[in-house]
């Protein structure tokens, strides 16, 4: 149901929003045999052309996602509990279309027309890909089917034990799993914390296509926090996508130079959306936890608004209390974690979250939009301001 006010605009409300982010928007508590080496090399990347909708002939890295494709869209990435499935799940890759801002989001439509997306076996594709749950000590069985790609992949993760052949990376083990073919990877969830996982075969490529997630590793006698959420911020260059799904733009790492830049996939203020993106909704007094991983290339400065944190866990490595200190600004390398932990003790209102790389902040040449999030007071929802960031974001309340 839609509210409206006194002057017939309408109220995104409180009801509604947080039944919303409540069932997708947040991020918040989730055959055995070595894999394959058969197939692999460059050849591989070539096979399979989706079908694509013809493009013109001037390109610039601004229109480069004009280009289109007839992908399916990518959802919001679910929350697997490995636990609950003893430490077994499925992965596979589908190619898709990932909306940067939604059709309704202010400065929309805005899409990457080809990333390759990670999904579990009964789930939905999603860049960042499914975030992977587990408690310390867990032996997991993390099996890739890769019947649904055309190119050959592997699962790599940082910091968890496994074996040599389990590592997921082509360049020492020789070893990917190829299109058609699958396999699975034993690894010990053995250091607690925050990690990333990602495809390692041709990885300038397959994880700036999208292929990134994180795997949270819980200790044994872990104690949740009053609220709970994992960021993962991205630059890119949407040349690649473009590249990728057949536009006429050319496209080298070595000139890279992006113009996108995300929180949990999305851009501000689609990053806002409360099914699509990930704020940050609190109350009063709440112990907040906040994961904060870079799927990048680029370094990231990461400020608070109004809100002083401590830095409590860096790469799966816990910070002692003596090394601790408040904090607004941290800056986050790529592939580092930290988690951030603060009191919701500020005046309840909406506060922004965002890389302090100004540029990074932006939608082409739009400002406020990029690498920005929110954290979001319940008391705030009902506010004007709240309404507008709604509009801006694309919710229909």
């Amino acid at each position: 149901m839609t509210d409206y006010d006194a002057d017939g605009r309408r109220i995104a409300t409180r009801r509604g929003f947080l039944s919303a982010a409540g069932s997708a928007g947040v991020l918040a508590l989730a055959g055995c045999a070595a894999p394959d080496a058969s197939g692999g090399g460059a050849a591989a990347e070539a096979d399979a052309e989706p079908e694509r909708v013809a493009v013109g002939d001037d390109w610039s890295a601004s229109d480069s996602t004009d280009v289109e494709t007839d992908y399916p869209y990518t959802s919001p990435p679910e929350v697997v509990d490995l636990d609950a499935r003893d430490g077994a799940v499925t992965l596979s890759t589908e190619a898709c279309r990932h909306q940067l801002l939604g059709d309704d989001a202010a400065g929309g439509p805005w899409e990457l027309p080809e990333v390759w997306a990670w999904k579990t076996a009964d789930g939905d594709p999603s860049v960042p890909g499914p975030l992977l749950r587990v408690t310390e000590g867990t032996e997991m069985q993390i099996t890739y089917d890769n019947t649904q790609h055309s190119r050959p992949h592997t699962f790599h993760v940082h910091a968890l034990s496994k074996r040599w052949m389990d590592d997921g990376a082509p360049t020492t083990t020789g070893q990917q799993i190829a299109p058609g073919e699958e396999g699975t990877y034993e690894i010990t969830a053995d250091v607690p914390g925050t990690h990333l996982y990602h495809c390692h075969f041709q990885t300038q490529n397959h994880l700036d296509l999208g292929m990134y997630g994180i795997l949270r590793v819980d200790p044994v006698d872990y104690e949740p926090p009053d609220k709970e959420f994992f960021v993962t911020v991205k630059d890119w260059d949407t040349r690649l996508s473009a590249s990728t799904a057949g536009g006429d733009v050319d496209f080298s790492h070595r000139d890279r130079n992006p113009d996108v830049f995300t929180v949990n996939g999305r851009a501000a203020p689609y990053s806002l959306h409360p099914e699509e993106g990930s704020p940050m909704i609190v109350e009063q007094g709440d112990r907040v936890r906040v994961h904060v991983t870079n799927n990048g290339y680029e370094s990231h400065s990461m400020h608070t608004h109004n809100h002083r944190f401590e830095v409590v866990e860096k790469d799966g490595g816990v910070i002692p209390d003596a090394a601790r200190h408040k904090e607004d600004v941290t800056s986050i390398a790529p592939a580092e974690r930290k988690t951030l932990e603060f009191t919701a003790d500020a005046d309840p209102g909406i506060y922004a979250m965002h890389c302090h790389k100004v540029n990074h902040v932006m939608n082409g040449d739009t400002y406020p939009g990029g690498m920005l999030t929110g954290i979001v007071y319940e008391d705030a929802l009902g506010t004007e301001q709240f309404s507008n960031l709604m509009d801006n974001a694309g919710y229909d309340a």
